[in-house]
């Protein structure tokens, strides 16, 4: 069998060996049927309601940024100090 033959049939081997990806984008139930789709009835967001949230958000980032902050200050210090001791 020449090289391109043999190239051809491990890439026809491999090809039924792979598992079908398009699987993962299938919905379990239902199909992909547009009819089907689900209705929402969000509420309308005023001025007001957008820059409490708007502040809000600012704060948690605000919080969890000083949060990873301090771990990681404290992670460098223990790391040092470890590092100290043993030499």
């Amino acid at each position: 069998m020449p090289l391109g033959e043999s190239m051809l049939s491990v890439v026809r081997s491999n090809k039924s060996v792979m598992l079908d990806k398009s699987k993962h984008f299938r919905k379990t139930r239902g199909g992909n049927s547009r009819k089907s789709k689900t209705e929402y009835n969000l509420p309308e967001a005023t001025p007001e309601l957008i820059s409490k949230i708007r502040e809000r958000m600012i704060k948690e980032n605000k919080k969890t940024r000083t949060i990873r902050l301090i771990i990681s200050l404290v992670l460098v210090i223990a790391s040092t100090v470890i590092v100290y001791l043993l030499t």
